[in-house]
C-alpha cells in the first residue's frame, strides 16, 4: 500500500507540470514559437543581425536593447517571394531617425507568410499568438511596460498584430494598421481581426479599398479607433497605368507587381512621410463620405474634427468608429493644403449643366498655385455650389482668386448657339489647415462667367461680410456637422 500511495503522490505532485499548472507551462513554453524577432539597428536597418529570444534573458544584453525607451514592432505581410519587401528598411531607418534610442522590432514570419492566401491568411492567428507570448515575456520578466510598445503591421501583418494585442495580458499603447487586409477579413469576428479592443489606441490608414468588400485588398470597413482613408481610400496618386507603362520602361516587367502593390504599400509610405517630415503633418477631416469630403464640407477642426496623419496623431478613443479623409501628393512629403470653395451662380434664365470643367487660380501671401482643375457634377442657375480644392504649396494668406469655366473638349452645337454665362458677385474660402474663412469679391461689383471666356477675377473684400441671418448660419453649421460626423 505504500508504494500505491507513493505512485498516488507522484500523480497528484506531477499536475504542477500538466493539470495544476498546465496554463502557466503551456504560457512560459516557448518552444512552439516559429516567428522571429529580429531587432535592427540604425547602422543596418535591411540586416538581421541580432534576434531576441523569448525565454532567453541573454537575448536581449547580446542585441543591445534599451529597457528604457519605446519599441516599434513591425510585422510585414503576404509576400510571393518569400522575403522581405523594400518597404521594411525603409521603415526601419525612418522609426530611427525620429526616435534615435528606440528599439525596431522586426517579426520574421516569412515562411508562413509566403503560403497560398488563403493559408497565410489563417497563420496570423499563430504569427499573433507569437508575437503576444513574446511582449508578455518582456512585461513579466524583464518588466519592460507595455506602455512603450507600439505595433504596426501592413496589410496580413496589421491583422497579426490586432490578434497579439488581444492575446496580451496587458494592453499595448498603439497598433498602426496599415491597409490591413480585406480578403477574408472583411466580414470576419473581431477576434479574428483589427479591432478597436486591441489597444489603449489603434489607428488605420485604408489606401487601397477598391471594389467588392470581400474582394477589396484593403478591409474597407473601420477597423481601429480612428480611420483614415487617404484619396478616398482608392487608387492613390502616382499609382495609375501611366505610371506602371513607366516602371515597366525604365526596370522591366520584374517590378511590374510594383503596380498592384502601388496603393496598398502607400499606407507605408504615407507613414513613413509623417516619421521624416515632421514639420509638414498631413491633416485628416471627419467626415462621413467621401462625397461629402469632395464637396469640402469637411474641413472643421472643431471638437477632434481633424487630426495628423500618422506618427503623431492626437489619440482620440471615441465609443464608435472616426471615419477620416484628405488628399496627398504622389510623392513625398505627401502634405497638401486643403481649400473649401463655395460659390452662387447668378442667372437670368433656369440653366442647368452637368459635369463641367472649371480652373481655379489662388494667389497668396507666400506663393500661388495656378489653374487647378475640378469639374462641378452640376452647375445651376442661381444656386451655391460647394466643391473642394487642393494646392501642394502653401500659398499662405489668400489675396487673389481666378476662376474660369473652360470650354468642352467635343464641339456642341448648343454651345454656338447658346452663350452659356452666370453672374458672380462673392466666392467664398475656407482654409483646412488654417481653419481661415475669406471672402473675395468682384472688382467690379459682378463678374460675368461665360463657357470658354476668360478668366474671372476676384480679390479679398474689403470689409469681410458677417452672416446676416443667424438662423442661416446655424442651419448650414448643422449642415455641415451632420457631414463631419462620424
Amino acid at each position: 500500500m505504500g508504494r500505491k500511495a507513493l505512485l498516488a503522490a507522484l500523480c497528484l505532485c506531477l499536475p504542477w507540470a500538466t493539470a495544476v499548472g498546465d496554463e502557466h507551462e503551456a504560457e512560459m513554453n516557448f518552444e512552439g514559437i516559429e516567428s522571429k524577432f529580429s531587432l535592427r539597428t540604425p547602422a543596418e536597418p535591411d540586416e538581421d543581425v541580432c534576434y531576441l529570444v523569448p525565454g532567453q534573458m541573454d537575448s536581449l544584453a547580446q542585441c543591445n536593447f534599451n529597457h528604457t525607451s519605446k519599441t516599434f514592432v513591425v510585422i510585414h505581410g503576404w509576400t510571393v517571394t518569400g522575403m522581405y519587401e523594400s518597404w521594411v528598411p525603409k521603415l526601419v531607418d525612418a522609426l530611427y531617425k525620429r526616435e534615435p534610442d528606440s528599439n525596431v522590432i522586426v517579426v520574421d514570419w516569412l515562411v508562413r507568410a509566403q503560403q497560398h492566401y488563403p493559408v497565410s491568411a489563417a497563420y496570423t492567428k499563430l504569427v499573433g499568438k507569437d508575437v503576444a507570448m513574446f511582449i508578455d515575456w518582456m512585461e513579466e520578466k524583464v518588466n519592460y511596460p507595455l506602455n512603450n510598445v507600439h505595433l504596426l503591421g501592413y496589410s496580413l501583418g496589421a491583422h497579426a498584430a490586432g490578434i497579439a494585442g488581444s492575446l496580451t495580458k496587458k494592453k499595448v499603447n498603439r497598433i498602426t494598421g496599415l491597409d490591413p487586409a480585406g480578403p477574408t477579413f472583411e466580414y470576419a469576428d473581431a477576434l479574428t481581426r483589427l479591432s478597436p479592443d486591441d489597444a489603449d489606441f489603434v489607428d488605420v490608414l485604408h489606401t487601397y479599398t477598391r471594389g467588392s468588400p470581400d474582394r477589396s485588398i484593403g478591409i474597407q470597413k473601420p477597423v481601429g479607433h480612428i480611420d483614415i482613408y487617404p484619396n478616398g481610400g482608392g487608387f492613390q496618386p502616382g499609382c495609375n497605368l501611366g505610371e506602371a507603362l513607366r516602371l515597366i520602361a525604365e526596370k522591366g516587367l520584374a517590378d511590374v507587381d510594383q503596380l498592384v502593390k502601388c496603393s496598398h504599400e502607400r499606407s507605408i509610405h504615407l507613414f513613413i512621410d509623417s516619421l521624416l517630415y515632421e514639420e509638414k503633418p498631413s491633416m485628416a477631416y471627419r467626415c462621413n463620405t467621401k462625397e461629402a469630403f469632395e464637396k469640402g464640407l469637411c474641413l472643421s477642426c472643431r471638437k477632434n474634427r481633424c487630426n495628423n496623419l500618422g506618427y503623431k496623431v492626437n489619440r482620440v478613443r471615441t465609443k464608435r468608429n472616426t471615419k477620416m479623409y484628405l488628399k496627398t501628393r504622389a510623392q513625398m512629403p505627401y502634405k497638401v493644403f486643403h481649400y473649401q470653395v463655395k460659390i452662387h451662380f447668378f442667372g437670368k434664365t433656369n440653366m442647368t449643366k452637368t459635369n463641367q470643367p472649371f480652373l481655379i487660380s489662388l494667389y497668396g501671401t507666400l506663393d500661388e498655385s495656378e489653374n487647378i482643375a475640378f469639374t462641378l457634377p452640376e452647375v445651376s442657375s442661381n444656386k451655391t455650389f460647394s466643391f473642394l480644392i487642393y494646392t501642394e504649396v502653401d500659398i499662405g494668406d489668400l489675396l487673389m482668386l481666378k476662376l474660369q469655366w473652360e470650354k468642352d473638349s467635343f464641339f456642341s452645337w448648343s454651345d454656338w448657339w447658346t452663350p452659356f454665362t452666370f453672374s458672380i458677385q462673392r466666392v467664398r474660402v475656407k482654409s483646412g489647415e488654417t481653419q481661415k474663412k475669406v471672402v473675395f469679391c468682384s472688382r467690379d461689383g459682378t463678374s460675368r462667367l461665360g463657357k470658354g471666356e476668360e478668366a474671372a477675377i476676384f480679390v479679398k473684400c474689403l470689409e469681410q461680410p458677417v452672416n446676416r441671418k443667424r438662423g442661416g448660419a446655424k442651419k448650414a453649421s448643422k449642415e455641415n456637422s451632420a457631414h463631419e460626423s462620424a
